[in-house]
């Protein structure tokens, strides 16, 4: 069983390995810690439906509108899962209506997620406390995003460490497939999806960010998505810029409504679902100077410092 040393100025302690006793105490503890699925709206646990064998555990919607197919399973997988997941993939994507009254029963939904009912993107997310790398064989070349996510658990009294770690493939081996949702967001896809002049003013924020990111020398992964810009400390995003209209976007960090505040910058909304302040942007008048004090505060919660 491996330890973990949690070292506390002079002091270290070491926590041995807490593996979760049951699949249903894996799956609550995981469905209930925001931070693992921080983009996805969560619909249903062990959803049932149309013809298919056994049950999907999550079904959910992510920022980007695609619909999430969630499995856990609190032991080491394989290859062998990606038949189960695909089974469950095939049913959401025949099966939109029964998705649609899933999502409309939900009463804390967010209005800035556009789902495409009559052509729906899903992606699969499969959590286990190990994932064997072969599975990367199998993932790349199916046709959805799948995720793959490891999570191990330490405690100390009533504090639990979890080590979350994404597997994907080295950029040099990675496969491009005919993948449904793996969209490519650059310049040309915003521009079909949103105001010319508005993409233009979007693309030049997130090149002072990240040129703000690269000065300060935080090792943070610059990620373009559906619908907006992340800025990634390993898993997570620290902060980035989402659109929120099809002429408008914003600001958005990683704190909680109260960190926010703190800093007596005039925020636009505070997001609950997202765990997010969000800040409008006008193009020529937003400085990014001036969002110093969130930057860092959102940084240092991700990185740890």
């Amino acid at each position: 069983m491996a330890n973990l040393l949690w070292k506390r100025g002079k002091k270290t302690k070491a926590l041995l390995a807490k593996p979760f006793a049951t699949e249903d105490e894996f799956e609550t503890f995981i469905s209930e810690t925001k931070e693992v699925l921080q983009d996805v709206i969560q619909l249903k646990r062990q959803v049932r439906g149309g013809g298919k064998s056994g049950i999907a555990d999550i079904v959910g919607v992510d920022s980007d509108g695609s619909i999430c197919i969630i499995e856990m399973k609190n032991t080491a997988v394989d290859a062998s899962i990606i038949p189960q997941v695909l089974e469950y993939a095939f049913w959401a994507q025949n099966n939109p209506d029964s998705i649609k009254t899933l999502w409309l029963e939900r009463g804390d939904k967010t209005d800035d997620i556009e789902i495409p009912w009559d052509n729906l993107q899903v992606r699969i997310i499969i959590i286990a406390p190990e994932i064997r790398r072969s599975t990367l064989d199998i993932v790349s070349k199916i046709a959805y995003p799948v995720d793959l996510i490891e999570i191990k658990r330490w405690t100390e009294g009533n504090d639990h460490f979890l080590l979350v770690n994404k597997i994907e493939e080295e950029p040099e081996k990675a496969r491009s497939s005919p993948v449904s949702g793996k969209g490519t967001y650059d310049k040309a896809f915003y521009k079909s999806q949103y105001n010319n002049r508005s993409v233009t003013d979007f693309l030049h924020y997130a090149s002072e960010l990240q040129k703000f990111v690269v000065k300060r020398n935080w090792p943070l992964q610059i990620k373009f998505n559906k619908h907006y810009c992340g800025f990634k400390a390993g898993f997570f995003n620290a902060f980035g810029i989402k659109w929120i209209g099809t002429k408008s976007f914003a600001l958005f960090f990683k704190l909680t409504q109260a960190e926010a505040k703190r800093t007596r910058i005039s925020m636009t909304r505070y997001e609950d679902q997202w765990g997010e302040a969000v800040y409008k942007i006008e193009p020529g008048r937003t400085k990014l100077v001036t969002f110093i004090p969130l930057l860092e505060m959102a940084y240092k919660r991700r990185a740890g410092e």
